[in-house]
């Protein structure tokens, strides 16, 4: 079987054709600014060269049929057909309460994905749109919606409501969602894998760590808390986003600086994070550069990122009786050696161990803490693309 796994920005479209039965991707690639000047398709079959396609994208319709040309194109295509494409799977970023596992798209899905824009503004509508763009080319081809809350619809009530009046839940739904979802599931199950560990029975917390980062408590192979809330703007201080803060700061703020709800909530989102405290970058391998130089800033925005990640580690170590591994996945923990080492340094008051030459690479799956070490230490690269067309694959 093969799968198409599309995931729509605003302005891109990132998607892989992968053959499930050999879990081999086919071919992957970029389309990116979509509707503004410099379009262009990136493309790359399987033991091929890349193959760059500069032409203006009017809208997602029009890059997803260039896409689709380039997979069954006759010198650089994966197949001869596009009914040799099964299904498609979508990236859906917010399912809100609506689901707590992924479905077929069928009108009900669509009105409820729709009924959540409100709560996502930003990341909802573009997914609507690939689906439809999917819909208008390839017809009846099954498609399947993979959301990044539903991992997170397993969180009790004392983790999700927040301490403000009942009825701003029950009017409008605010509560915490939480987000990379299909990540922390794709790297729970890899874990209770490594571990050789019953998925039902593993406790783990693991830790999404890139431009936008969150951290999970995964109880019994279900999530049970995690640092992202109602939006992905809360928890750990990311690349350009605040995370928790007093919120008494925001109409502060808003007040001294003149600045409209929208300019504010730009503030937070995209002028904050270690970018906002280094005045340097949101990249962290940009701030790992300079700090060595001597910024002290660059320094200091590090310090507070590594430990934010260990305070929410110690935190949902207290909501559970034990724990299996801490994993650490995403641009950041996946490469970072630093960052490992310093977060994990900080535990040692729990028994929590390194091992230096083990931790000593990146992008690989691996143990890195000691024999010693109280709680197991993985680093386990993240695979979403391959869990949206696992999930697709099982409903199709």
């Amino acid at each position: 079987m093969n799968i198409l796994v599309i995931n729509c920005g605003s302005s891109s479209l990132k998607y892989q054709l992968i053959d499930m039965d050999k879990k081999e991707v086919l071919a992957k690639g970029l389309a990116e600014r979509i509707g503004i000047e410099g379009g262009r398709v990136k493309y790359e079959a399987a033991g091929k060269d890349e193959i760059v396609i500069e032409e203006m994208l009017a809208d997602h319709k029009a890059a997803l049929k260039i896409v689709l040309d380039s997979l069954k194109h006759e010198d650089y295509g994966a197949v001869k057909s596009l009914d040799e494409i099964d299904a498609v799977g979508h990236r859906v970023v917010h399912g809100g309460e609506a689901f707590a596992e992924s479905v077929v798209i069928d009108e009900k899905v669509m009105q409820a994905i729709n009924d959540n824009v409100e709560i996502a503004p930003l990341h909802n509508p573009p997914n609507i749109i690939g689906i439809e763009a999917c819909k208008e080319i390839m017809g009846d081809v099954p498609m399947v919606a993979v959301f990044d809350t539903a991992f997170h619809q397993s969180i009790p009530e004392l983790n999700y409501i927040y301490a403000l009046p009942y009825e701003y839940y029950e009017n409008y739904k605010v509560r915490r969602y939480g987000f990379h979802g299909t990540s922390h599931q794709y790297i729970t199950e890899r874990a209770a894998e490594m571990l050789d560990k019953d998925l039902n029975e593993v406790n783990l917390i693991t830790c999404h760590l890139g431009n936008g980062s969150s951290i999970s408590a995964v109880k019994g192979g279900k999530c049970f808390d995690t640092s992202m809330g109602f939006t992905p703007l809360e928890g750990l201080a990311m690349g350009t986003r605040s995370g928790d803060l007093d919120p008494a700061i925001i109409p502060f703020i808003m007040d001294k600086e003149k600045l409209s709800t929208e300019e504010m909530n730009n503030v937070l989102n995209k002028k904050s994070g270690v970018l906002g405290v280094s005045g340097v970058s949101s990249d962290f391998r940009d701030l790992e550069e300079a700090a060595e130089k001597g910024n002290d800033r660059a320094q200091l925005a590090l310090d507070i990122f590594e430990n934010r990640v260990r305070k929410y580690i110690g935190a949902y170590l207290t909501e559970m009786d034990h724990c299996d591994g801490i994993i650490f996945t995403a641009g950041v923990g996946e490469n970072s050696i630093t960052t490992r080492e310093r977060v994990v340094d900080g535990l040692k008051s729990l028994g929590v161990e390194i091992d230096k030459e083990k931790n000593n690479m990146r992008g690989k799956e691996a143990v890195v803490s000691t024999d010693a070490s109280s709680i197991p230490v993985l680093v386990i690269p993240t695979n979403e693309e391959l869990k949206i067309a696992m999930e697709t694959a099982k409903l199709v």
